[in-house]
């Protein structure tokens, strides 16, 4: 059994795909295997992953979530990275993930880098670590992160996320937040390193920076699918959810100011509907002037955040 599979769903980036795996088998750290999910990409992507010691799994196209789940069904390791095939790691990643293992984390969080494809700017996240905390005191640590919920930020423990039964939910956008959250307030034993291992690459033209308007409206109505399950799915534990559902709320309420005219008062009033603002904590004198705010306009606190 390896100790690391490494999932890199492919799908037209034949730009990208071979800086990618270099970073991967550039590792000193060897004892990991490298999935290669084929998302019916209709470039030369598969030519230049064909130069490389990898398990290829071929499917028709069916997005992110689909490619991401099929390569977990294949994982034989015991800690699963998902990799985004236009994004990178540093050369010593997997060496510090498993110097991190001792205490038989469910999860391992490594640190973000943004690399900028058209410019040489690089904006560097150093977040402060931790060891041993569980589900509940972990999320509350990492909620204080630049990036949150982003799948390609941590090392999972295959068994724990079998037997959780987690899964990307398909055909959706946004499906890391639809999933992550719970997988790192669910986990018994939580890491955090230092180590800035992860260089995810900001290019034009990627599914996130896509300024198609009914592309915009589907990712909030996926978003806001994905927190009805996130809720549901935090009501059926007994741990500490306040500031889990704050967070999803919280985020819930930015994703919809980026609605235009009715498309946003209609979200504005299923939040209220919902009960979403409820959610938001009121413990700090700033957080009980932004539920006001957010109460009042949630495009007033965008705007100012």
């Amino acid at each position: 059994m390896p100790k690391f599979s490494i999932i890199i769903p492919v799908y037209n980036v034949e730009k990208y795909i071979k800086r990618c795996l270099d970073s991967v088998f550039n590792q000193p750290f060897k004892d990991f295997e490298v999935i290669v999910v084929n998302d019916g990409t209709k470039d030369s992507s598969m030519d230049i992953v064909k130069d490389y010691d990898v398990k290829v799994i071929n499917q028709k196209n069916q997005g992110l979530s689909v490619a991401r789940n099929t390569g977990v069904k294949k994982a034989k390791g015991e800690y699963i990275i998902f990799l985004d095939s236009d994004d990178y790691i540093e050369k010593d990643l997997l060496k510090n993930i498993n110097k991190s293992l001792n205490n038989n984390p469910d999860l391992v969080r490594f640190q973000i880098q943004e690399v900028f494809e058209d410019s040489d700017t690089v904006n560097v996240y150093n977040e402060e670590g931790f060891s041993g905390y569980n589900g509940v005191d972990a999320f509350e640590k990492i909620c204080s992160y630049h990036y949150v919920e982003n799948a390609w930020a941590y090392a999972i423990r295959k068994d724990y996320y079998n037997q959780n039964k987690f899964q990307f939910a398909p055909g959706t956008i946004h499906e890391d937040f639809g999933l992550i959250p719970l997988i790192i307030i669910k986990a018994d034993i939580v890491n955090s390193i230092s180590y800035i291992g992860y260089n995810y690459v900001q290019r034009s033209g990627s599914i996130m920076s896509q300024k198609d308007y009914e592309k915009t409206k589907k990712k909030v109505n996926d978003f806001y699918n994905h927190y009805l399950y996130l809720t549901k799915e935090i009501d059926k534990t007994n741990l500490d959810s306040k500031m889990f559902k704050s967070f999803i709320s919280n985020s819930l309420i930015l994703k919809i100011c980026e609605l235009k005219g009715k498309d946003y008062k209609n979200f504005k009033n299923r939040l209220k509907e919902d009960k979403v603002f409820d959610n938001l904590l009121t413990n700090t004198i700033t957080r009980k002037i932004k539920k006001s705010l957010f109460t009042i306009s949630p495009k007033l606190v965008e705007k100012i955040k």
